[in-house]
């Protein structure tokens, strides 16, 4: 296993993970968006195998150079919904507050590629902090705070028991949640002294577990999600539908079980986003109901997640599940069983 984060090319070549004769090719990309592979990940790649689905999260490949007419820098609208630096407010009863635009890992497919890494946005501190922290303060609507970024819990357990200890003073905020990869990818970062920090507000924690492929639910992330657990911590998944990784029944199914055996509720399923570079990831909308359709004839209902598109522009997210029920106008519905076959409903 590799003993520190690798972050270019050169460290991929060495590790064996790509072919030093794709260097050129691969340096172009890594100008443009950063590379990071912490330990874990990098244990859990098989470099014999080229369709690896790990590989393909967190690898760069020439295919994010080929940009996409429907691509946009900002795919989900997030800068015209930002009234202050580090905020976004797109619904009435929640803000994002980015506190960090770093990762401990950088996913070929992140919607805010052009807003992470080294060369990215920074972090939220001094003043810009204050001021958006301000902002949650004046705006008694805000009943939720999701912590997001880049990832939130790449900071120290300091820097987050100062923040949550403002957001405890902040009687209208009830709810924070956290958006994170790191219990997936680094869990040994999930510490006593790091759910401390994110519990203390004594608002409810909710944390959003990102991870895609079963074979991240290692017995060292599980047992991180425990520790959340143990310390008051909700747990819920958030996933991307992507080609080559998880885009069929079998994988989908044993990765929300696994969720659910971990004591992670299945919760959200992304369509991808329209993120420069990532077209070779992306399925048709119709592909993703199918697989939609198919989980629900093998699974238990406590498994099955939303699956979610967020719209261009800013104008939020969608369900993508298709409607069961039709009207058929005479006080009677055509109602979709999970085998596609309809029973009429008076």
């Amino acid at each position: 296993m590799a003993e520190t984060t690798l972050r270019s090319v050169a460290d991929l070549v060495a590790q064996g993970l790509v072919r030093e004769e794709e260097t050129t090719r691969l340096n172009a990309v890594a100008e443009r968006y950063a590379i990071a592979l912490t330990p874990t990940v990098r244990a859990l790649i098989d470099p014999t195998d080229p369709h690896d689905p790990i590989a393909a999260q967190y690898i760069p490949s020439a295919a994010e150079l080929v940009d996409h007419p429907a691509e946009r820098l900002d795919p989900i609208g997030d800068h015209p919904h930002s009234p202050v630096e580090g905020i976004v407010h797109r619904y009435p009863d929640r803000v994002l507050l980015k506190l960090v635009h770093v990762c401990p890992v950088y996913c070929r497919f992140c919607f805010r590629r052009e807003m992470v890494g080294p060369q990215g946005d920074g972090s939220l501190t001094g003043e810009r902090l204050e001021t958006a922290l301000d902002y949650i303060a004046a705006n008694t609507g805000i009943w939720e705070v999701i912590l997001t970024g880049g990832d939130p819990l790449i900071l120290s357990p300091r820097r987050l028991r100062d923040v949550s200890e403002r957001l405890a003073a902040m009687d209208h905020v009830r709810v924070l949640r956290i958006h994170t990869r790191v219990p997936a990818v680094d869990p040994e970062r999930i510490t006593a002294e790091m759910v401390e920090a994110l519990t203390l507000s004594g608002k409810s924690v909710i944390l959003a577990l990102h991870a895609n492929h079963p074979r991240e639910l290692t017995p060292e992330v599980r047992a991180a999600c425990r520790r959340l657990s143990a310390g008051g911590v909700q747990l819920v998944s958030q996933s991307v539908l992507l080609k080559g990784v998880n885009d069929d029944a079998d994988t989908l199914t044993a990765l929300m079980r696994g969720f659910v055996e971990t004591g992670v509720k299945p919760y959200y399923l992304h369509h991808p986003d329209m993120a420069p570079g990532t077209g070779h990831f992306r399925l048709s909308v119709a592909e993703g109901q199918a697989l939609m359709r198919e989980l629900r004839t093998r699974i238990s209902g406590i498994c099955i997640p939303h699956y979610i598109l967020d719209l261009p522009g800013g104008h939020g997210k969608v369900a993508l599940g298709e409607d069961a029920v039709r009207d058929l106008g005479d006080g009677r519905y055509a109602v979709r069983d999970r085998n596609g076959q309809e029973h009429l409903y008076p």
